[in-house]
């Protein structure tokens, strides 16, 4: 049988795909732009059937009923490794719990607890040889699969053909859905004055030959805007963004004096416009890699003067960062954070940044504090951040003893919070 006839054999309809998820089963999902959105929008009509159903997720780009509705309880249960506004609303309802996972051991870590029985995915069409791409997301996503008792991908020609270890044959495929919805897209981000000016003093710490992680978000496109006098940058990066691509083309980005895949962008998923999409179609020059390399400590800090640009929701006068809770209230996820802060103190010249403005809701609340909330998560070791960067400026964390850090952090705070931190600081014998 040609590749052509077997595809044909597979494809379902989504009612038909969805026929496969049994009660007690672990359904693992395709993740960010690759969730698979024409499944998901549909599991909730399965609810009679089945119970104890557990859906593991993370960064999930839309609402879905069957964690959204509280009458969900007892059939699903989303255990989601990164929290993402609907995860935040639903976890009232006990239809969400979160799985404390780094990105590169995701895979790894939640399969050896308990293995898949179905995986839900996102592939571009398949070309001649019967080969699928993944597309913009190889974060866990070709190592579930090839775990999982059943495979149901979506295949959608709007995703792009990417590069690097994204291809999947049509054998290990069982049932396609075929789906031609628009991929999402990022609104256009506005800076504003603070983030310019963090732009501005993150640029000063990356030098030239530089292999850059950056996120997406308002900070990183201000840092990105800021860094058009730079001279051959490199990429290593958990998320391809769209600023990213506007350094590419204004020439800073050359990619050609990085230490391990050189002259390549290398990335795990992609999230922007249909611009970024259209570059990454068939581009030779961007290498999509699993998580458990481009995420992974020790491979990040090959690359020579690696420099990671990050944010958290607080930092304390010692420099551990929470990037993941307000309190112990669930936000985010551990993500990649922790793991470019640490990979980059084995890079020659590499430096962990985090960037944040230095208050929130209106400058009534302070990023730096004097101890993490309670409950709140600890992301990052203090002995992994170099540099903490708001819009008063940087201060220099790495080699410096508690009572060096206080000073440091104090001087970049809000002026408004710089006379409470000293005295928390004297009060609670933070030296």
């Amino acid at each position: 049988m040609n590749s052509k006839e077997l595809y044909q054999r597979k494809v379902v309809s989504v009612e038909e795909a969805l026929k496969e998820i049994k009660s007690g089963q672990e359904v693992t999902c395709g993740l960010i732009a690759c969730e698979p959105v024409t499944m998901l929008s549909q599991l909730h009509t399965i609810k009679d059937r089945v119970e104890n159903v557990s859906v593991v997720t993370a960064l999930l780009m839309n609402e879905y009923e069957f964690f959204m509705n509280p009458d969900m309880e007892g059939h699903f249960l989303m255990n989601c490794w990164f929290y993402t506004g609907g995860a935040r609303k639903a976890h009232q309802f006990g239809t969400v719990s979160y799985v404390p996972l780094e990105l590169h051991r995701s895979a790894s870590c939640r399969t050896s607890y308990r293995k898949p029985d179905i995986f839900l995915g996102c592939a571009c069409p398949m070309d001649q040889h019967g080969f699928l791409s993944l597309s913009i997301s190889t974060v866990w996503e070709k190592e579930l699969l090839e775990q999982a008792d059943k495979v149901i991908i979506e295949v959608n020609p709007n995703f792009p053909r990417t590069c690097g270890d994204s291809l999947i044959h049509i054998s290990q495929i069982d049932h396609i859905v075929e789906t031609d919805r628009a991929l999402p897209e990022l609104p256009e981000i506005v800076v504003n004055e603070k983030e310019q000016l963090i732009g501005q003093y993150v640029a000063e710490l990356i030098e030239d030959e530089s292999t850059l992680q950056i996120g997406f978000g308002s900070i990183p496109i201000a840092v990105a805007g800021c860094l058009t006098g730079k001279k051959d940058l490199g990429v290593h990066t958990e998320m391809f963004s769209e600023g990213l691509l506007d350094l590419f083309e204004a020439g800073v980005i050359t990619n050609r004096k990085k230490t391990i895949w050189k002259d390549k962008f290398v990335a795990d998923c992609a999230l922007g416009t249909k611009r970024l999409y259209n570059f990454l179609n068939d581009n030779l020059a961007v290498e999509f890699q699993p998580g458990r390399f481009v995420n992974d400590p020790r491979i990040i800090g090959r690359n020579h003067k690696m420099v990671a640009i990050n944010s958290a929701l607080q930092i304390d006068l010692t420099g551990q960062c929470c990037a993941e809770s307000i309190g112990s209230k669930h936000f985010s996820g551990t993500g990649g954070h922790k793991e470019f802060l640490q990979g980059v103190q084995y890079s020659p010249g590499g430096k962990s940044i985090i960037a944040f403005q230095s208050t929130t809701r209106n400058e009534s609340i302070s990023h730096i504090v004097p101890l993490l909330d309670h409950g709140a998560s600890v992301t990052t070791s203090r002995v992994d951040v170099d540099y903490v960067v708001t819009e008063y400026g940087i201060a220099s964390l790495r080699g410096r003893s508690v009572r060096e850090r206080v000073k440091e952090l104090i001087k970049i705070a809000h002026p408004d919070f710089r006379d409470y931190l000293t005295s928390e600081a004297r009060r609670n014998q933070i030296w």
